[in-house]
């Protein structure tokens, strides 16, 4: 793929390798902030709604924050203490937390997983360690050389511009201190935690604030030699004798939000990535009931779409700033429906907190409970089966003239139809399929096409769901 700047031999592109593209119908369902025994004690129901890849929060050693609290975000004056983000501060690389669970219930987890035929997907973040450096125990310090070297030269810097490339990649994120994710010495160790995650059944990996780790051809810490870290963690080449495992079978994506200076074809080089502009320009239709505000037909990204992770909404657009938080979940599901119908991308599904309201977001507020119930939705469900039945079909996308409406057709055999608006809407839309009556398994709503023309009527922030083989005569 080509770059705007010339990549080190090291490169995969150098090296004249190329990424294998993976398949098109897989849906993941991330399980935000839920237990791993809640996770496998869950695996049945998950693959039943339809999902191929379940997606933890981080597993590794992390900090101990309000006395190991286990609130998702306690207030002051809550009778329970804690905060989610305490996972994503590492303070070593091996496996289990008091959050989520230890060895034995990530080995339990994934037992369960590969009998129902679920792939599993660990959040991984070597970028940083916690904010307090001072928790990083021992066995990470010795590992490394020595605590300073297990930081970049400017690693305790705050990065002010985020689009200066090596103060994104070297200087502290969010008050995070930067891991010098070149020294040789930190990529066995953090590679040992990886392949230990595979043997216990990991087959992917969510590479957490990855634009914020150097490409080739990004400029070098002093502290460096290479920026060869992506090479070493997706198995393009070893480090002091190991490799990665079994890579030619693992789901490897990053978090590379779209910004300027971003490198997104050099990234993807590696790995798929997030779509992050397009969860934006979705999230703004969603707001307005209108498709006309937004172009949703393209990706809003350089990268091709078969290489793009899609979300209506993340965890960090839920939780920061709660952006996307306001949203309904009937608003959160017509959007699921629509990108998960399309033939490219693959859908991600963020689980909302149980008990959450547009008024209380945290809802029940505790880390390690089941999210709400919109996971295995009738809606939702139906959009994840629609995506395995259409595999391989084109798509075309067609929105009646006042954008309330979309319909995603899939070649001749099924469309997928969207009420944005919160308004009743009638909708005529050109269509492939053949002339005969349609019925939406999970409403009933009966749709009619005619002389090449599909009509009906569709409720408020609704989603239906229509096959070619399902034509009463």
């Amino acid at each position: 793929m080509a770059c705007a700047t010339a990549i080190l031999a090291s490169s995969a592109a150098a090296q004249g390798l190329q990424r294998k593209t993976s398949a098109q119908d897989e849906v993941i369902l991330h399980a935000w902030s839920w237990a791993l025994d809640t996770i496998a004690d869950n695996m049945k129901q998950i693959k039943e709604a339809g999902y191929d890849m379940v997606q933890t929060s981080p597993v590794q050693t992390c900090y101990v924050g309000e006395n190991g609290g286990m609130a998702l975000m306690s207030q002051p004056g809550d009778s329970v203490s804690g905060k989610w983000y305490y996972y994503y501060q590492p303070t070593d690389w091996k496996i289990g937390n008091y959050m989520l669970g230890d060895r034995d219930d990530f080995k339990a987890m994934c037992d369960s997983a590969y009998k129902y035929g679920v792939k599993v997907i660990v959040d991984v973040l070597p970028n940083h360690t916690a904010v307090d450096h001072r928790a990083v125990l021992p066995d990470l310090d010795r590992a490394v050389g020595g605590h300073d070297n297990l930081f970049h030269a400017n690693g305790m810097k705050d990065c002010r511009n985020y689009n200066d490339r090596l103060e994104c990649t070297t200087y502290k994120m969010g008050g995070l201190p930067d891991v010098n994710t070149e020294n040789p010495d930190f990529q066995y160790y953090y590679l040992q935690y990886v392949n230990d995650l595979i043997n216990l059944g990991a087959r992917g990996f969510r590479y957490d604030t990855a634009k914020h780790i150097g490409l080739p051809s990004d400029p070098i810490d002093p502290k460096a030699k290479e920026n060869d870290f992506w090479d070493v963690a997706t198995g393009r080449k070893g480090v002091k004798g190991l490799s990665l495992l079994m890579p030619d079978s693992l789901y490897i994506y990053g978090e590379v939000l779209q910004d300027k200076n971003v490198k997104e074809t050099e990234y993807d080089d590696y790995m798929d990535l997030t779509a992050s502009n397009y969860g934006h320009a979705l999230r703004n239709v969603l707001a307005s009931g209108d498709t006309r505000v937004e172009d949703l037909t393209h990706w809003h990204h350089p990268s091709d779409p078969k290489a793009l992770v899609t979300w209506v909404e993340s965890h960090d657009t839920y939780c920061n700033q709660n952006e996307s938080a306001g949203l309904t979940d009937d608003q959160i599901r017509t959007g699921w429906v629509f990108i998960t119908s399309r033939a490219t991308g693959r859908p991600l599904f963020f689980s909302r907190p149980a008990g959450s309201t547009r008024q209380n977001y945290w809802g029940n507020n505790r880390i390690g409970d089941r999210g709400n119930d919109e996971f295995f939705h009738p809606e939702v469900v139906a959009a994840n089966k629609f995506r395995h039945a259409m595999s391989g079909q084109p798509e075309k996308l067609s929105y009646t003239d006042n954008g309330a409406v979309a319909m995603i057709s899939r070649g001749d055999k099924g469309v997928a139809l969207i009420n944005f608006s919160q308004k009743n809407q009638k909708a005529k839309l050109a269509t492939d399929l053949l002339d005969g009556t349609y019925t939406d398994a999970v409403s009933g709503t009966i749709f009619k096409v005619s002389k090449g023309f599909i009509s009906g009527k569709l409720a408020p922030t609704t989603t239906y769901i229509l096959y070619s083989n399902k034509i009463a005569k």
